[in-house]
């Protein structure tokens, strides 16, 4: 009897301890109760239906209608890329991390928990880099010489073991977002200052596919279509098929003061459809772009990008953003004030 006893005792301090453990597993991810602002990006990351925004102090999570954040590991992600596994960023640490800062090229496959370096750690902060979906290949323009790479545009298809220059002919204006196929590499999109432009060869040779008034905003590809957002008189989001290269708009909320900066469709349910805009605005259609509701309440007081930057003034075309690069179309200036 004196044994049973024990033996019913060992075995509840084995399952305490296997629930303090898993306590200590879920905590990575604590309630959000404050603003949604500084984002540098958006994705559905790891194929469990949450929505993160990549911002200036690490991961907003969105998932089943409740919002977290991350208890540690407040890093600022910029080049923010989801895929099926998880992430891939780059950006900057935050001030009590042992990481190199920049970040180079990173990824999470837990939420941001860990992190595992993929290449030019301590060098290269990348702010215009795509990665495919379920492929992981990488397209990414490099601004300034490292350690391996000139300046320009190079891809990764394994995984950034190796590198190999782009040319990106045809693509003009100062690139401000970049979006790689899900799982066709040879698709790639760019939206720069003098329009949105598509290329089908892998980015050696790119094609306009806006009218030449219009500056590009957002790209995010889905397995058929290209979505992006653009601004010529007014904001807008556009549908393009890549098969037969129709463009259809899409119906947006009223976003007469603003303008989209980043697109994610949900991978595990093709009806979900979420923008986030310059003035820090998070909308989400569940009907296939029928309605839209804003997620997030709560007005920034900065927008998508932080402390002086994100204005938006639209009277005189002028758009500040320390997302984007220092380049002029007709009328609207992008100027990058970082």
């Amino acid at each position: 009897m004196k044994k049973k006893r024990m033996s019913i005792a060992v075995l509840s301090a084995l399952l305490l301890l296997a629930g303090c453990s898993n306590d200590t597993t879920d905590s990575f991810e604590v309630p959000f109760e404050g603003e949604l602002n500084h984002v540098h990006g958006m994705g559905y990351a790891g194929e469990e239906n949450g929505l993160y925004f990549a911002s200036h102090t690490g991961p907003k999570i969105y998932r089943d209608g409740e919002w977290f954040e991350t208890a540690d590991n407040f890093y600022d992600y910029m080049g923010f890329n989801a895929v099926d596994e998880g992430f891939y960023s780059s950006g900057h640490p935050s001030a009590d991390s042992d990481l190199p800062n920049p970040l180079g090229i990173q990824r999470s496959i837990d939420g941001g928990e860990t992190l595992e370096e993929i290449a030019f750690q301590g060098e290269t902060d990348f702010h215009a880099m795509a990665v495919g979906y379920n492929s992981h290949d990488i397209f990414l323009l490099n601004p300034a010489k490292n350690s391996l790479l000139e300046a320009g545009f190079y891809k990764s298809n394994d995984k950034g073991e190796s590198w190999e220059p782009v040319k990106a002919e045809g693509l003009n204006g100062e690139v401000t977002a970049l979006a790689l196929h899900p799982t066709d590499s040879n698709f790639v999109a760019a939206a720069t200052a003098a329009g949105v432009y598509f290329s089908q060869d892998g980015g050696e040779v790119f094609e306009a596919i806006t009218a030449g008034n219009e500056t590009g905003t957002a790209v995010h590809f889905t397995e058929d279509q290209l979505y992006f957002g653009s601004y010529g008189t007014a904001a807008a989001l556009v549908k393009y098929t890549m098969e037969n290269e129709e463009l259809e708009p899409v119906d947006t909320p009223d976003l007469s003061q603003d303008a989209i900066a980043f697109i994610a469709q949900n991978p595990m349910d093709g009806m979900e459809l979420a923008i986030y805009t310059f003035e820090g605005n998070a909308y989400l259609s569940e009907d296939g772009l029928q309605t839209w509701k804003r997620e997030k309440p709560s007005r920034n007081q900065h927008g998508m990008c932080g402390e002086k930057f994100g204005n938006l003034d639209f009277q005189s075309m002028t758009i500040l953003s320390p997302c984007g690069g220092l380049a002029t179309n007709g009328s609207m200036k992008w100027n990058n004030t970082r």
